[in-house]
């Protein structure tokens, strides 16, 4: 394995398609948790190694319901990532984030319902602390990467994260804004909730798309729309992940709780060495090998 930081990137399919980027390969990876939604592109920037992960797979084959999040991020531990670049597109909820504006989300609301949320489960029980579902630190170095981009960001604000794949009703829409969240997506949960099992820093790079569809004196959010500004943005977001890459290969070692998420965790005393195995990368550092 490589001695140079690993940074994860989730998003869509073109995102690796960075300036500066070398050595670029694709590595088939498998996991205790099945496969990850695509093979992940493996490419170096200066002293850094991306390891991006296409999240619907190349050509968006699976639903937001669908993608194996469990396997994206065992795979990206596997390959040596501590940090986690994930880059989504969301509906704003608020006037003062509109279409094209890039937020750093800093608090989540789960309405997803069909997914796997935890590598725990199946013999061991795990709780994590996700007060404060993303890094703090990560979403520094995101907001110093996206300043001098030419872009409107917000630098805080709460997600929103829906089942889909249809888009939300204006009665939802309406009581989402009533609970003070700014953005709507479909993909930040569980991946939030995994990375943080996984001892991983996470943060999201989200782009506003829409006004979802509380504004009722526009169209409701369409799909046409959505892909119109996200080819828009597509050069921004590049740009943003390259940026906060390089500034992340100068960081010092990490001292975040992201880190030791797992301290204290572990509440199954007599774990199986078939569980062990299995959980290895996730509760290695903190759980003794059965004998």
């Amino acid at each position: 394995m490589s001695a140079r930081r690993v940074i994860g990137v989730i998003g869509g399919s073109g995102l690796y398609e960075l300036s500066g980027l070398t050595n670029v390969h694709e590595q088939a990876v498998e996991t205790p948790f099945g496969a990850p939604s695509d093979k992940l592109i493996v490419g170096d920037l200066d002293d850094v190694r991306l390891v991006f992960v296409p999240r619907h797979g190349r050509g968006h084959r699976l639903t937001p319901s669908e993608v194996p999040y469990a396997a994206n991020i065992h795979a990206l531990k596997q390959l040596g990532a501590e940090y986690v670049l994930s880059v989504s597109a969301v509906g704003s909820l608020r006037e003062e984030i509109a279409p094209g504006h890039v937020v750093l989300p800093d608090q989540l609301i789960d309405r997803t319902k069909a997914r796997r949320s935890s590598f725990f489960g199946e013999g061991v029980v795990g709780h994590i602390s996700f007060a404060e579902p993303f890094c703090h630190e990560l979403r520094n170095v995101l907001l110093g990467a996206v300043e001098g981009c030419g872009t409107t960001v917000h630098p805080r604000g709460t997600l929103v994260v829906m089942e889909g794949p249809a888009f939300s009703t204006r009665a939802e829409s309406h009581m989402y804004r009533s609970w003070g969240a700014h953005i709507i997506g479909m993909t930040a949960l569980p991946e939030a909730k995994l990375a943080r099992e996984a001892e991983l820093c996470y943060a999201t790079l989200a782009l506003s798309t829409d006004y979802d569809c509380w504004r009722e004196e526009e169209e409701a959010v369409t799909v046409d729309a959505v892909v119109a500004v996200l080819k828009r943005n597509v050069s921004l977001a590049r740009e943003v992940v390259r940026r906060a890459a390089l500034l992340l290969g100068k960081k010092p070692p990490r001292t975040c709780a992201c880190s030791r998420a797992t301290d204290n965790a572990i509440m199954t005393h007599d774990i199986s060495p078939q569980d062990h195995a299995r959980l290895q990368l996730i509760i290695g550092r903190t759980t003794p090998q059965p004998a």
